[in-house]
């Protein structure tokens, strides 16, 4: 039986920001991401706001990001294709997310970037 991913678990957002804006604390507060075995799943304020697949991007020698794709199957978002990077250290997960499919080149966000830049805490 092949062991679980570091990525896997449930994360909770610390903090988020949009086209260069903070996300509000009551969003922050209220959504938690949960990854396994390649599934992925958002859950707001209770009530699933996305799922889907997730499968890690190789990486060239030359590449010093980690790269993830996320794959929606969930309703209006079924379909939709998220290119992004990430970084784990320790209980911290930062993502970049690529809202328009292309893959983030650095973690940061600005005003139309079509990025979504969230750091993630381990729940306990």
């Amino acid at each position: 039986m092949a062991d679980s991913h570091p990525i896997e678990g449930v994360w909770l957002p610390v903090k988020a920001e949009l086209d260069g804006v903070a996300a509000p604390e009551l969003v922050i507060n209220r959504t938690e991401l949960t990854l396994h075995k390649g599934s992925y799943k958002v859950v707001f304020a209770g009530e699933i706001h996305d799922r889907g697949r997730y499968e890690f991007v190789a990486q060239t020698e030359a590449e010093a990001t980690l790269r993830l794709t996320l794959t929606s199957t969930h309703l209006d978002n079924k379909g939709r294709v998220l290119a992004s990077i990430y970084q784990l250290v320790g209980n911290r997960l930062r993502i970049c997310y690529g809202l328009d499919g292309v893959t983030p080149q650095a973690f940061a966000t600005a005003l139309d970037s079509q990025r979504y830049l969230v750091t993630y805490r381990r729940q306990e």
